[in-house]
């Protein structure tokens, strides 16, 4: 007998224009950590190779000079505002970490928060999707969804799915179905804003920890200030100017660390404000569109 034939597979049907689904439209930085690790070692490469370089002290100390003199002695003379810095001390290093990683931070927010906006206007794009929602253009709506892209257009991508479906259920009562889909809503919200709100909350900390950590430089520098003052005899002076040196320039440093971190706190945490706004306001429009039509 001859062998059977296999049957040719069934061709698969033709793929539909995929829905946006909540959670994919935002892109960010997943591991903060990595990025204060970063940081943490351009800060001390700077700190080292640039603003401790010879060029940024007194011109009296290089060369042959600075080999009889010393160089811890010649950087006891800087001669510019960058030298200056440099005699803030070990704690400068931390606090352009914490500066550096505000500002990396701030970008990537920046990115994210453009991603998840989508193209074009949210107000425009609100706007229209009441008036597909009004003619009941459920189609229309989705088309609109994957054109702007973004969280907004995820979430409400998301409730026009469960929409269509309420709207073939014939087991559910009314109510149950303006639940569900006001339930739908909710939960496409919720899986959005984890990664809207990702990496404030150390933008938030940095707020505090900068001014803090300028703070602990502040009272380091002051302490060697009294030191240079309570020495047997005459104070030494190299040892005084170091010290309020090191205690004007963390401080300094703290108050833009602190000032910057809250600035762009408060300028990114608007930004999701309006998009939770713009997103409640289409997700009651569908909800009131799909109670009033059935």
């Amino acid at each position: 007998m001859e062998a059977q034939k296999p049957n040719p597979a069934p061709k698969a049907a033709p793929k539909k224009a995929a829905n946006l689904k909540p959670g994919t439209n935002v892109r960010g930085i997943k591991n903060a950590f990595l990025v204060i690790i970063c940081c943490f070692v351009i800060a001390v490469l700077l700190f080292l190779f640039v603003f401790g370089s010879p060029s940024h002290f007194d011109t009296e100390f290089t060369g042959a000079s600075m080999w009889f003199a010393g160089e811890e002695f010649a950087k006891d003379h800087p001669a510019d505002l960058i030298g200056t810095v440099f005699k803030g001390g070990v704690i400068v290093p931390i606090l352009q970490t914490l500066f550096l990683t505000v500002i990396v931070i701030s970008v990537e927010r920046a990115i994210a928060l453009r991603s998840a906006k989508g193209k074009g206007s949210i107000t425009k794009f609100v706007a229209d999707v009441k008036k597909k929602l009004e003619v009941n253009d459920i189609a229309g709506a989705q088309q609109l969804c994957r054109i702007q892209k973004g969280s907004v257009a995820a979430v409400v991508s998301a409730a026009l799915n469960r929409y269509e479906e309420m709207d073939k259920n014939t087991v559910l009562t009314k109510e149950q179905k303006v639940a569900t889909l006001q339930k739908e809503v909710e939960e496409a919200t919720a899986i959005e804003m984890p990664s809207l709100q990702q990496n404030l909350p150390i933008v938030a900390t940095l707020t505090t920890l900068g001014t803090l950590v300028g703070l602990l430089g502040t009272v380091l520098g002051m302490i060697k200030s009294f030191q240079a003052l309570s020495a047997s005899g005459a104070p030494d002076s190299t040892e005084l100017s170091t010290g309020i040196s090191e205690a004007l320039v963390n401080t300094a440093f703290g108050i833009a660390t602190g000032a910057f971190a809250v600035i762009s706190y408060n300028f990114y945490t608007n930004k999701i404000d309006n998009l939770t706004y713009a997103i409640d306001e289409i997700g009651f429009s569908i909800v009131q569109s799909f109670a009033a039509t059935h």
